[in-house]
């Protein structure tokens, strides 16, 4: 068997790099290498379309193992075992208890329960966890700041009293006064060196709860990039390790009490990637505090909870919203997180209900259970590309990290507004790449669903505001990406008669049958009725046609070069008895425009300006 091997091998040469470029110029047939195939990505690297196993010879966390100093491979060795986290709103603690005690006979095995700050007491959270196991689960709370030591103390009396084993429980109680300043615009910064060290302190007897939050999720929320979050996440981590280790915490046991809740998005490599750079620099940052006792130790490990994300979020079409948060929880497992929250596919316009909470709990289930994804550790490791850009972010990341450290750190950028600033200009890039369609929004700006309605659904508001100052200065804009274009689909809703865009398809058939798909889901992404037709052997019986259907819209769809034949000739015969469109940009277009029509869609149109004047001609 041996020797079939070695014949097997050695009857083939190992084509170098060169030569697969070579073949893939020959393949171009002249177009250019670099405009087709290299991705220039948003955080500031290039992307090849292919990599080898030379491209990795000098990147040294290549050879670490799982579990090992820098953790670039994941802080487990023998599974991917991560926590199925649920979230529940604990206003009412017997019916937030009733609905953990049900999900957990669901397959979740991670509770979050957010609980008003007035209602932190020893009878509400026994009330609450009655009934609960916390020995078997992971539990996580969250509060108000200034009531966190004081719901820290009511859990560690709690778990005495119940005889719970306090060192085998794990979760984490949410304390990041640095959020609030970028999300409610509030200065709580002398909460982090005042309560900060009380409540490591408080839960001295609970080595495995977090209390330390980083919620750079907030971040990926409001539409940063990956690269801003990964090292703005960084940056915030090292502010509390200062903070802490100021106030005399051991810088040892200040790092195993930092939890980082990451968010997640549809860029499924890249943030496979982006979790690996995080578990990498942030070993490297603990180091610099601990010295070399990270090395036989736990404290240099990250601990991540990813929650998928809301920005990329729809009102319409919004099953779409489960194939987004599908493969976003594929990366962060694949990237071995310890714990995912999955978005109900429904938050962006109503409460979740119990039919999308399910949806999202089996999402994780369908993982480990059909995929097992829980069952290999690190898959990702040695993937040539996801090396690669492990290694591209985590430089992109360090340059970030760096800049606002040698700034003052983040919480001093935080309160100048220049973390929020920085974050809601990349939120602006991202709606105006939207808004040419550089940035596609399945079912929204892309293929939208024609026939769809949005059945009296109004986009949830979000608490802060979005983007004004409510405690003294900007907060973070949590505008989704798509919510621009769902305004302006509700707007249309509203008007006394749907408008009707219908295709006028004429001469070239295979140039007016794409010029028609293309102005079919370019109109209806503002909810027009598009009528696409076969074709027509005259303009004018193209147009008896339109104005029979009673369209509001004619789209004129042909070839470049015909257009200098039909679309003067339509435009006149039409007479401005509907508005007039020509799909595309034909090298005629100033004659078309010297003959009066003024309404071009093409690839390059602004396609969110262009519904919205369509809109203001149509009196919408």
């Amino acid at each position: 068997m041996s020797n079939i091997k070695e014949k097997l091998f050695t009857e083939f040469t190992a084509p170098t790099t060169q030569e697969w470029l070579d073949k893939i110029e020959v393949d171009l047939k002249g177009a250019d290498f670099q405009k087709r195939l290299v991705w220039r990505t948003n955080e500031g690297f290039n992307v090849q379309p292919f990599y080898r196993r030379e491209d990795l010879k000098d990147l040294k966390a290549v050879d670490s193992l799982p579990g090992e100093f820098p953790f670039v491979r994941g802080n487990k060795k023998d599974n991917n075992l991560w926590f199925v986290r649920q979230d529940i709103l604990a206003e009412d603690a017997k019916a937030a208890n009733a609905k953990a005690l049900d999900v957990l006979n669901k397959g979740v095995d991670s509770l979050g329960f957010t609980i008003p700050g007035d209602k932190v007491s020893k009878e509400f959270v026994a009330t609450l966890l009655e009934g609960i196991l916390p020995q078997y689960i992971e539990l996580n709370f969250k509060t108000c700041q200034r009531h966190c030591v004081e719901l820290a103390n009511v859990l560690v009396d709690y778990f005495k009293q119940n005889n719970y084993p306090l060192a085998e429980l794990k979760g984490s109680v949410n304390f990041d006064p640095i959020e609030k300043i970028l999300t409610k615009g509030k200065d709580t910064s002398a909460l982090c060196a005042e309560a900060a060290p009380q409540l490591i302190a408080a839960l001295k007897e609970l080595p495995g709860y977090r209390c330390i939050n980083v919620n750079s999720v907030a971040l990926n929320n409001a539409g940063a990039y990956i690269y801003q979050e990964l090292g703005y996440a960084l940056a915030w981590g090292a502010e509390y390790l200062n903070v802490l280790t100021e106030a005399g915490v051991d810088a040892c046991e200040a790092a195993k009490r930092i939890k980082f809740n990451m968010g997640v998005s549809e860029n499924y490599f890249m943030e496979i990637a982006k979790f690996r750079a995080a578990r990498l620099l942030w070993a490297q940052i603990v180091k610099q505090f601990v010295g070399d006792r990270v090395l036989n130790c736990t404290c240099g490990q990250m601990h991540v909870c990813a929650v998928t994300s809301e920005y990329n979020q729809t009102l319409f079409d919004s099953y779409v919203n489960l194939l987004r948060s599908q493969t976003e929880t594929m990366s962060a497992a694949i990237a071995n997180v310890d714990s995912i929250v999955v978005t109900p596919f429904d938050k962006p316009y109503e409460q979740p209900t119990e039919f999308a909470e399910r949806i999202a709990r089996n999402q994780q289930l369908l993982l480990k259970e059909e995929a097992h994804f829980d069952k290999l550790v690190d898959v990702a490791g040695g993937s040539y590309t996801i090396e690669h850009l492990t290694d591209a972010l985590a430089k992109e990341g360090w340059k970030l990290f760096l800049a606002v450290e040698e700034a003052g750190g983040f919480l001093c950028e935080a309160l100048k507004g220049n973390i929020t600033n920085a974050v809601n200009a990349s939120n602006d890039k991202r709606h105006a790449a939207a808004a040419t369609r550089r940035e596609f929004i399945l079912g929204t700006n892309q293929f939208p669903n024609f026939t769809e309605t949005s059945d009296g659904k109004q986009p949830v508001q979000c608490c802060c505001a979005c983007g004004h100052e409510e405690g003294g200065q900007a907060v973070l804009n949590k505008e989704r990406l798509a919510s621009e274009f769902e305004t302006l689909r509700l707007s249309t809703e509203k008007a006394a008669k749907q408008p009707i865009a219908f295709m006028l398809t004429i001469g070239n058939l295979a140039m007016r049958q794409a010029r028609a798909q293309f102005s079919c889901n370019f109109l209806a992404a503002a909810g027009y009725k598009v009528m696409d037709n076969l074709g027509f052997k005259t303009v004018e019986e193209g147009v008896d046609a339109a104005l029979q259907a009673k369209a509001d819209i004619v789209v004129i769809c042909s070839s470049d070069d015909e257009y200098a034949e039909y679309a003067i000739p339509a435009f006149k015969y039409l007479n401005g008895r509907a508005m007039y469109v020509v799909a595309g940009a034909p090298a005629c277009m100033d004659d078309l425009k010297a003959a009066g029509i003024e309404n071009f869609i093409h690839v390059k149109s602004n396609q969110l300006e262009t519904l919205r004047a369509y809109n203001a001609k149509l009196g919408i």
